[in-house]
């Protein structure tokens, strides 16, 4: 599906979502859940979007259904892997992940893929900006791409409006507000989010943003 020039939300991930980039050099935004490499590297051709295009994977943070095929994609397309520092160890498995996460990765045990890179601060790919975003996860990041905000797991888009992720599954809640609060002051057309449809800032977005 295409959200706006450059930018398409990939049909084989509707759960949690996986974003394309088309840039000149592409790029993918996390990666689903697991199982669905094949899936995303047939529709990426589809979209004229070679595997030997995408140059980086960018994770938004650790969840098994945001690095879910980071090993397949990473190998298939050669792209580098990137990653917030935080989250590195629950990705490569040197760290559980807490609560009933824990729970999840023993259910649905996701390949560990090869160490990522971390970003760093302001770090930059091309027209694409990371920023940190702690509360869902120490490590949360955030990303924009010209007039588009892509937005992780900072909150969900249900039916139109937009709401927070259940506590059990936030590290922690405050920093998430804090997170939130933070793109207050943003300027961007787009919001994406990974769980929910994206919908264009206005009044529905700024009601939201205005709580925090």
């Amino acid at each position: 599906m295409k959200v706006t020039e450059g930018v398409y939300l990939l049909e084989s991930t509707k759960r949690s979502h996986v974003y394309l980039i088309m840039a000149k050099d592409n790029i993918l935004i996390d990666t689903g859940m697991p199982g669905l490499a094949e899936r995303i590297l047939e529709e990426l051709q589809g979209l004229g979007a070679a595997p030997n295009s995408i140059r980086t994977i960018l994770l938004t943070h650790h969840d098994v259904d945001h690095i879910g095929n980071a090993k397949r994609l990473s190998e298939a397309t050669g792209a580098t892997l990137w990653a917030p520092r935080e989250d590195i160890p629950y990705i490569i498995g040197e760290k559980n992940r807490p609560g009933v996460k824990r729970i999840i990765q023993a259910i649905i045990r996701p390949q560990k893929p090869a160490t990522p890179r971390c970003y760093s601060a302001n770090q930059r790919f091309g027209e694409v900006f990371a920023i940190r975003a702690p509360g869902h996860t120490p490590g949360h990041t955030i990303f924009t791409y010209r007039n588009v905000l892509f937005t992780g797991d900072l909150f969900k888009v249900t039916k139109g409006r937009l709401r927070l992720l259940p506590k059990s599954m936030t590290w922690d809640r405050n920093e998430a507000r804090k997170s939130i609060s933070l793109i207050k002051g943003f300027e961007f057309e787009w919001l994406c989010p990974s769980h929910g449809q994206p919908i264009r800032n206005g009044l529905i977005v700024k009601n939201f943003l205005s709580q925090y």
